[in-house]
């Protein structure tokens, strides 16, 4: 019997998206802190439907490492909600893919890897948006839309130029620096603020 699909809240809405399309190494500090390669073109990955969850686990088969992202929604082939969102990676399983030149979809898609918080609806990308991790109280991610290698709206023009993109489907856009490996007992809260302003945030204690 199949698996009931997983629902994101915008609002009072519950939309059930059809994928996660995740862009890679979009801030420079994070391609500097993994020692990776600036790459010539935009890197981009997918996740399922199946990896959304509310549960955040420390383990996977073996250990796993946070990331943290500004997110958006899809409606009418625009960015029409902004969230908090974890990817999920299991690095190790990932360097040894890399390395071997093979996809990453069994260090990236598994079940449980895309956490999110509910998203806010918004009229436009501003450049304002900034998203922060705290682990116990201390923040150890923190960066806005100027970061970014690849902008919101380069990000939307260039996925659309090869894949469909459904109302309901999420962007991850990538992460800045300080990610790290999630230890059981810890407690994570997620946010996305606006000048200053939370505008969405979530909590998960990692299992």
């Amino acid at each position: 019997m199949s698996k009931a699909m997983n629902k994101i809240q915008i609002g009072q809405q519950q939309l059930t998206p059809g994928k996660i399309v995740c862009v890679g190494r979009n801030y420079a500090a994070h391609i500097e802190e993994l020692k990776n390669e600036v790459a010539d073109e935009m890197v981009v990955f997918s996740k399922p439907n199946s990896a959304i969850s509310d549960q955040l686990h420390a383990i996977h088969q073996e250990a796993i490492n946070y990331e943290g992202e500004l997110c958006f929604v899809v409606e009418d082939g625009r960015f029409a909600a902004v969230g908090f969102g974890l990817d999920l990676t299991k690095r190790a399983l990932q360097d040894k893919l890399k390395a071997k030149g093979l996809p990453w979809e069994r260090a990236k898609a598994f079940d449980g890897a895309a956490l999110f918080s509910p998203f806010v609806r918004i009229s436009e990308v501003d450049p304002a948006l900034t998203l922060e991790l705290e682990i116990n109280g201390t923040t150890v991610q923190k960066a806005d839309t100027s970061l970014m290698l690849y902008k919101p709206a380069t990000i939307l023009n260039e996925i659309s130029r090869f894949m469909t993109l459904n109302d309901g489907d999420i962007v991850m856009t990538g992460t800045p620096k300080g990610v790290g490996i999630i230890q059981p007992g810890e407690r994570y809260n997620g946010k996305i603020t606006l000048r200053g302003a939370v505008i969405s945030q979530a909590e998960w204690i990692a299992r």
